[in-house]
């Protein structure tokens, strides 16, 4: 298995707007991709750091994944939150 944690710092006030954004491209990928296996999505209620992690069955799929329109339409989203900084901090893990 495979698996990418993926780690945002959020600007305060911008999580209600951003984690629906998460949930629905990890959900996608649970839908829409043969490789991947299970997603989650964390988040403490005070806290702005959100967590995603995903497991795909090999690194091929995760490849795939990354591939995808709607992956690059969050990739996209990502960048721009970046750029504006609505996402302060961001780091990906992937094993």
């Amino acid at each position: 298995m495979f698996a990418v944690t993926v780690t945002f710092t959020l600007k305060p006030g911008v999580r209600e707007v951003f984690l629906p954004l998460m949930i629905e491209n990890a959900a996608s990928s649970l839908r829409n991709e043969p490789g991947c296996r299970q997603f989650d999505v964390c988040v403490g209620d005070e806290s702005q750091t959100v967590f995603l992690y995903e497991v795909y069955d090999d690194a091929a799929s995760f490849e795939a994944h990354l591939e995808s329109a709607h992956f690059k339409s969050f990739d996209t989203a990502v960048a721009n939150m970046i750029a504006n900084k609505t996402v302060v901090l961001f780091s990906e893990v992937i094993r």
